[in-house]
Parts: C-alpha cells; structure tokens; sequence
C-alpha cells in the first residue's frame, strides 16, 4: 500500500525540522529516551514489514487516530505546567511502550510520536518540553525504521510519482507549524488545535470505513 510510505516519508520531513528546532532550544534527554528508543525502532521496523488487508489498516488506523485525539484532548492543559512533579518511569516499562507503540507506527505509518507525548503527559514522565522533544525524535527514528520495512515490500516506484509534490508541501507546512509554535501559539493552544484536527480525520475514516 502506497499510504504508509507516503506517511512516513512526510513525517520524516516535518519531524527533522521539528528536532533540530527543538535540539537548538536545549530540549534533547538521550538518558530519558533511550528506553523507549530501544523498545521502538526494532519494533517499528517489523510492523513496516507487516503484511495487511487495506479494511484492517483503515480500521487500526482509525482506532490509533481516535485514541490519539482523545488523550490528546485530555492532557492538553498539561502543557502550561512547568513545575509538576516528574515520576521516573522504570527503564523496562518505557522499553515497553516503545516497542508497542513502534509495532503499531511502523504498520500504520504514523510516526508514534502522537500516541508517546499523550501517554508520557499522563505518566507525568517529563517536562512539557522533553515530552514534546521525545515526541518529534520519536516520530523521525520511528518513520525511518518503518519506512525501511515498508519499502522491502514495496515494488513499483512509479506509482509514487504523482504524489512527489507532498514532499515539499510538508517540509513548507512543517516549518510554518514549527514557526507558530515558537513564536505565537502556546504549546497547549498547539495541541488543542493537533488533536481537534485528529479526531476530524479519524471521525471522516471511521465514516467510511462503518457506514
């Protein structure tokens, strides 16, 4: 299928611009993410291989969407605070959720940096700007290692051409979503806006695929 490809290679994009953004700002933790790297990007790997009906990827997308809007919503005030209290996660439960969510990235093609920062929000596992640092690193290794899987499976790049203007689209779109971030919106207002448009396109998926 050409979707997770073309997923992955946007997400690609838009996360280098994000982690070298967020990497200049001082936010990178090696010692916090390594973990959920270790767990992930093995896993992200084999999904990409996986070998799926296009129903089962839309519905497993639509649940992936739909619970990442949610606990997006739900944890969005979570990134105004600066002084709540940071719980250490153990070092084999974060290898944990890595490799789950890295599986599920590398079938669907979303990255996992959507589903990591709601669930690391809510384990109160970071700073706001750590998790959302953790979040766009997540989603560049993890669309790397997955598009790698997706691509041995894939045979006929001819039938990428007509989709070569994303690329540039993404990259444009990505740095002025970055700029807003910096410069105007507040993080919070960021991910209020993020998950709306999630839940958006999950409710439009889950109408096709249902009804």
């Amino acid at each position: 299928m050409l979707i997770p490809i073309i997923a992955l290679t946007c997400n690609i994009i838009v996360a280098s611009g994000n982690c070298f953004n967020y990497i200049r700002a001082g936010n990178l933790d090696i010692k916090f993410l390594t973990p959920y790297f270790l767990g992930s990007i093995p896993l992200a790997y084999i999904g990409g291989k996986f070998q799926i009906t296009k129903d089962f990827f839309q519905i497993l997308l639509f649940f992936c969407l739909t619970i990442s809007s949610l606990l997006l919503l739900i944890q969005t005030r979570q990134y105004k605070l600066t002084n709540q209290i940071i719980k250490k996660i153990p070092f084999f439960s974060a290898v944990f959720i890595g490799a789950i969510i890295g599986l599920v990235s590398g079938i669907v093609g979303i990255g996992g940096g959507i589903i990591l920062s709601p669930i690391l929000f809510n384990l109160k596992a970071a700073q706001p700007n750590k998790i959302v640092m953790a979040a766009s690193l997540f989603i560049l290794i993890n669309s790397i290692a997955g598009f790698l899987g997706q691509i041995q499976k894939f045979n006929n790049i001819s039938q990428l051409q007509p989709y070569l203007y994303l690329p540039l689209a993404v990259l444009l779109g990505g740095q002025l979503g970055n700029f807003l971030n910096i410069k105007i919106l507040k993080s919070h207002i960021l991910a209020l806006l993020t998950a709306v448009l999630v839940l958006i396109v999950a409710i439009r998926l889950g109408l096709k695929i249902f009804f």
